[in-house]
């Protein structure tokens, strides 16, 4: 059992035997087939627990990339031990705040926390990995198309009960994948949003990176300027984008960006489907139409428009 093997580690960590009181708290975050756990024993401060399966291939990565992301300096949980044998990692506990938690407070406030995230995805972009480092294989066409599938599968008819071959056979999927898929030069985050961007001393660490591979990086900023948990509106969106332009002396070029946009929101519809018809997680079921909000938008005006169209209309 996952609760088992964290709680076996745990003591190993701390070389205590049974009788001494250890407690979990259950950290409910995301669906990557982990059980996140967070530790407390009487004497030293909290640390959290991490069980990954088989589930998903990048699982095991959350291990060497951690330690590869803290020796570039970037803000990630230090990994405290490890027990590959048990599937268990213990790392850094930085608390339970992230920016999602923050959503009622004023933007104005809020924005030199969205700097200091940018900042340090501007930082990852550039962190040079060694030669024999192994990273998950990189986003090209066939990984959106992956994605696009998803999308197909868990929201259109998973969870719409909707017939999605029409829009398979559509070649404007294919292209857009072909277009994104054609460069990965930097390093991605991969699932760079609000849940996964932690408040700690006033600033952003990053979590769950265990996707990291070469992409895109409009990816990345689309997943933080598009969210669907947080629903920014336009002049958020684009103070975002200012703040980004600040940091990276670059902006989007538009077309791209609303692209990467679309792709992204395919991906994070997929995945609401899945949690919301196949797990019964109803936490997700709001985001369903906040995200085909999103997708109508980045997608006006373009071939992808009115493919979407019905599916869209029946999420909201």
């Amino acid at each position: 059992m996952p609760t088992d093997a964290i709680l076996s580690t745990a003591r190993q960590f701390l070389g205590v035997d049974p009788t001494v009181s250890i407690t979990l708290e259950p950290i409910k975050r995301g669906a990557s087939g982990r059980t996140i756990l967070r530790i407390k024993t009487k004497g030293r401060d909290p640390f959290i627990g991490i069980h990954w399966t088989d589930e998903r291939e990048d699982n095991e990565q959350f291990i060497p990339v951690g330690h590869f992301l803290k020796k570039c300096r970037l803000r990630v949980p230090t990994i405290l031990f490890e027990s590959l044998k048990r599937h268990v990692v213990l790392v850094e506990d930085l608390g339970d705040v992230d920016l999602l938690s923050l959503k009622n407070q004023p933007f104005a406030e809020r924005l030199p926390l969205y700097r200091s995230a940018l900042e340090q995805v501007d930082r990852l972009f550039y962190a040079k990995p060694d030669k024999d480092f192994t990273l998950m294989p990189p986003f090209d066409a066939a990984l959106y198309r992956w994605e696009q599938e998803y999308f197909f599968e868990y929201l259109v008819e998973g969870h719409l009960g909707m017939d999605a071959g029409i829009l398979r056979q559509n070649p404007e999927f294919a292209a857009l994948a072909e277009r994104l898929g054609k460069v990965a030069r930097h390093l991605v985050h991969r699932d760079f949003q609000s849940q996964n961007l932690l408040v700690k001393d006033a600033q952003v660490w990053l979590i769950d990176f265990q996707g990291l591979r070469r992409g895109r990086q409009e990816y990345d900023i689309a997943s933080l300027v598009f969210d669907p948990y947080l629903d920014h509106t336009p002049t958020e969106r684009a103070a975002l984008l200012e703040l980004w332009e600040n940091i990276s002396d670059e902006q989007p070029e538009p077309r791209l960006f609303h692209e990467c946009a679309a792709q992204r929101l395919m991906q994070a519809l997929g995945a609401y489907g899945k949690l919301v018809h196949h797990r019964g997680q109803e936490w997700y079921r709001p985001h369903l139409a906040t995200a085909a909000k999103l997708l109508q938008e980045v997608t006006a005006a373009t071939p992808l428009e009115a493919a979407l169209a019905p599916v869209l209309a029946a999420l909201q």
